[in-house]
């Protein structure tokens, strides 16, 4: 491959890689020795400072694409994605993170449920539903594929390696340590990782301050001297960011409604009780406000590289903060970046193996099979315990998440991140209106949360498969427009329904 690191800064990387990993498995080490049951992996069995649970959310919501992949699409379209990803996004996001998870916290604790569907399953009292729930979290496979894609671009150009051994490396190490430490490691590594984001994010955010030597307009006329589009609050060139409703209107909706991931709901059930939840989501909010600016360096990087080009190569959208980090900083400062970039996918890898193993063995296959698979006590038969079945899937998933991931490197649709944010939008659209309505009624008909996260997700598939508005007729689709459209006509119908089934007592709050 093109080498892009010079030798001396890959070999202190490669050192550097080491001692990470090293630091990664004394914690899983020390975390597996407290998981002796599904419930241990799942929500942990220790004590936790809620300012360390609030930094391990901030580094699992702020993945690979808030630090690898979106700043990629801000290099290439300029302050129309910086004002998508940094301020529209985030205002919706982080209001609904404050409320959803306080309200999910009281509901989640009093069914001791583990994954989003045990709580949708218990909550309407509909094993169907939470079946339903556990085949809809196949969709989140797509988000990981996206980080282990982010991580091997990452790696692979600041060591000099190419494409397929990085991507088995990535895949191999981390499914591997995930199948044993569970939730009780992850709060630690994600800890780790999340202080590692917070420097890194903030040496992203300084490194560009000459530019700004003009001042504000100087910077912004710097970015219109290359092409006039990377200056303007929408651009029409660009497939996402094209006018006002794609760049505030969806991404204020989507960053309500993303919060319904797995990965970010259930992480207050590790909470050991409720007057730390302040403290948990305040850390949690001002961290990940802080990550969620790191895109800004994407037009850094932009400035950098004008004609987006490398060493005479043209720099694929997935592989400009690769290429920005390595071509741009000292080899000490090099090693920090890279470790953050790591870190940064890493956390979210961990939350979602944990989370979406869990949901797999838990919620498809020992329903399915009830006691003839899976060993449980009280119960006779049974091949494994849910533990070893849920290390099974583990190593599954690594198997097709590689696949799917050298798919992706090899023939991408732009970027990884527009099919990341396919799947995953599935997801959170068809979870968003019933978390909505069994957190805030107390008498929601089940068919009205059903009808509504099933249109959510036909919906969605619908307009973006078959191209289905203005949006989407030519190029690269948006699925933040199919999302955003999918998430109302979501709502719509689960009002109608919610008001025309619901018994005569009025709306009100189901836990006070």
């Amino acid at each position: 491959m093109n080498q892009i690191a010079a030798p001396g800064m890959a070999t202190a990387i490669l050192i550097a890689l080491l001692l990470y990993m090293s630091t990664i498995v004394f914690f899983v080490v020390r975390g597996a020795m407290n998981t002796h049951s599904m419930k241990d992996f799942a929500l942990g069995s220790m004590h936790f400072s809620p300012s360390f649970l609030g930094l391990s959310l901030a580094a699992s919501m702020s993945s690979a694409a808030t630090f690898i992949i979106n700043p990629g699409f801000v290099a290439y379209y300029g302050l129309s994605g910086f004002l998508s990803m940094a301020i529209c996004l985030p205002v919706g996001t982080l209001v609904s993170l404050a409320i959803l998870s306080r309200r999910f916290r009281k509901y989640g604790q009093t069914v001791n449920a583990r994954t989003i569907a045990q709580w949708m399953g218990t909550r309407y009292q509909n094993k169907g539903f939470a079946l339903f729930f556990g085949f809809l979290s196949l969709l989140m496979l797509a988000f990981i594929v996206m980080i282990c894609v982010g991580l091997t671009q990452v790696i692979s150009r600041s060591l000099n390696t190419e494409i397929l051994p990085t991507l088995l490396g990535v895949v191999a190490f981390t499914f591997t340590y995930m199948m044993f430490g569970g939730a009780n490691s992850m709060v630690y590594t994600n800890t780790v990782q999340a202080f590692l984001k917070l420097v890194v994010a903030v040496i992203l955010l300084t490194s560009g301050y000459e530019y700004f030597e003009n001042g504000v307009h100087g910077f912004i006329a710097r970015l219109a001297a290359i092409d006039p589009q990377l200056s303007k609050p929408f651009n029409p060139a660009s497939p996402l960011f094209r006018d006002f409703f794609e760049v505030v209107i969806c991404q204020l909706i989507v960053g309500v409604a993303i919060v319904c991931q797995p990965h970010i709901l259930t992480r207050s059930l590790l909470l050991k009780n409720d007057k730390d939840l302040n403290r948990f989501l305040s850390v949690a909010i001002i961290a990940q406000g802080l990550f969620f600016l790191v895109v800004f360096a994407g037009l850094y990087a932009r400035l950098q590289f004008p004609d987006l080009k490398f060493n005479g190569s043209t720099i694929p959208l997935d592989g400009i903060m690769g290429s920005f980090v390595v071509s741009r900083f000292p080899v000490y400062i090099a090693i920090i970046l890279f470790l953050g970039m790591l870190s940064a996918g890493m956390a979210t890898l961990e939350g979602l193996i944990q989370s979406l193993s869990t949901t797999f063995t838990s919620d498809i296959i020992k329903p399915l099979t009830g006691h003839k698979l899976i060993k449980a006590a009280g119960y006779t038969g049974g091949y494994v315990s849910e533990l070893r079945m849920n290390r099974l899937v583990i190593g599954m998933m690594a198997v097709v998440s590689a696949y799917i991931s050298y798919e992706q490197l090899m023939h991408p649709d732009l970027s990884v991140g527009i099919f990341a944010q396919t799947g995953v939008y599935g997801y959170f659209c068809g979870a968003f209106v019933p978390v909505l309505f069994g957190i805030f009624t107390k008498d929601c008909p089940p068919v009205a949360a059903i009808s509504a996260s099933v249109t959510a997700v036909a919906v969605h598939f619908a307009i973006y498969y078959g191209r289905l508005t203005p949006y989407m007729h030519s190029g690269t689709r948006n699925p933040g427009v199919s999302a955003a459209i999918a998430i109302c006509c979501s709502l719509l119908v689960g009002l109608a329904l919610y008001y025309t089934l619901k018994p005569k007592n009025k709306m009100a709050p189901a836990y006070e």
